[in-house]
Order: structure tokens, then sequence, then C-alpha cells
């Protein structure tokens, strides 16, 4: 068992990182096994956050509306993590969203990670469930205020520490921190060429955009454009 690290959880607007934006992020330090620090953010995703997310969340658009933008929040929390592993049930989800926040403003965000999920397939019995919740349940860990960010980093911090008491011994190795795997570039920001056309099929087709238009990448609005065009067409010109 590996003793000091920084258990982490990102609560976001969807599942995948090149679309959806961070709308928390919560970390525990811990050191030589013990909680030393908490790291806690509400983030404005400068979008509509939908209502299936506030249900499993708890989280609303005025609970965000006057909260920093990622790019505030980012140096301070690679600041709060250090240089040393992550920690997380799914870790490579929150580090997906982290590190491509991070490559966007400049900053460097490469780390090792421990998979609570990954020991979780590995140690408990194929039939039971394997997330979060369900795994915390299965070792009498409790988790409280789960789907927000802090409390699942936490409740990730305790399922390693439980697990390594009851396997270490006997599966060292799977306890260790191994290299995280995710490639993120740079976006560019959208042209003004990009966001005439969109305003246009907006307009034309009579739809509101959930996102703020100028903080989208040349990528996402491509891709929004690309969706509006093949649902409802181009735009008819006149003859």
């Amino acid at each position: 068992m590996i003793g000091t690290y920084t258990a982490v959880d990102v609560e976001t607007t969807g599942l995948d990182p090149k679309t959806e934006r961070i709308l928390e992020i919560g970390a525990v330090r811990v050191e030589n096994g013990k909680e030393t620090g908490v790291f806690s953010r509400l983030i404005n995703p400068r979008r509509e956050i939908s209502p299936r997310i506030t249900e499993l969340t708890g989280i609303t658009g005025e609970m965000v509306e006057n909260c920093p933008e990622i790019g505030q929040v980012m140096e301070e929390f690679l600041d709060f993590c250090g240089e040393g592993p992550i920690l997380g049930h799914h870790v490579i989800f929150d580090y997906s969203f982290l590190l491509r926040a991070s490559v966007n403003r400049g900053l460097s965000f490469r780390r090792d990670g421990i998979d609570t999920l990954k020991l979780c397939r590995k140690f408990m019995p194929e039939g039971e469930k394997k997330n979060l919740g369900a795994a915390c349940a299965y070792f009498g860990i409790e988790l409280r205020n789960a789907h927000r960010a802090v409390s699942d980093a936490r409740a990730a911090h305790l399922l390693y520490g439980k697990m390594a008491e009851i396997f270490g011994k006997e599966a060292e190795e799977a306890f260790l921190p191994k290299p995280l795997e995710y490639k993120a570039k740079r976006e560019q920001p959208a042209s003004k060429r990009q966001k005439d056309l969109l305003r246009d099929l907006l307009k034309y087709h009579k739809i509101t955009l959930s996102a703020q238009m100028d903080d989208l990448s040349r990528n996402e609005i491509s891709r929004i454009t690309d969706k509006i065009i093949s649902q409802y067409g181009r735009i008819r010109q006149k003859r």
C-alpha cells in the first residue's frame, strides 16, 4: 500500500471530456495514510446543467452561476495535488477531464494513478456491483452525500485503505500507482466564421444554444454545427 497520494473526484456536465465540462472538483490529500487537506470548488461550466445531472449531483445552475471558471481554479488545484499520484474510483475519468482542462490552459498535469474500481474488480466477488456506492457498502464504509466531489474522493480513499488492509499483503503490486494513459491536445478558439454560421443556423431553426458561444472551442462549435445540420438541415436560400 502506498500512503501518500491525492484522492480526487470531479462532477461534470456529462461523460465525454471532449464535449462536456467540469462542474465540481473535490480532493483529499493523504500523507502517510492520514488525511491532511481538503480541496473543494464548484465550477461555472458556462453552459446549462441538464436536469439529469442536477438530479444526480444536486448541483444547479444557480449554485454555479457566480462561481469561478475552470481556468481560475486549475493552478490552485495543481498546487494542492503536488507531484504525487492521484487516486479515484475509475480514476481515468477524472484524470481525462482534469488533464484536458490543464492542457487548454498551458499547464502540466501528468500523473500516475491508483484506480479503486480496478481493485474492486480484482478482489470483490464477480456478482457484486462495483460502483463506488456498492463497493463502499460491501466493505462497510459509510458514503455520505454521494455524487458530490469531496465525499466521493474521501470514500475512494477509505475504500483503498480497507482493501489494502485486507488484500495488500497477498497482492502488493495491485495497490501501487500505474501510469495514466490519456492524450489531450490544446483546443483552438472558434473562428468568427464558425460563430457567424452557428448563429445563423440557430436563428433560422429557432434553436436555443445551451452553451455560451464565446466559450466554445473550434472543435466544439464544429460538432454542434454538424449536429444541427444533420437534424434540421441547412439554411435554405430564398429564390
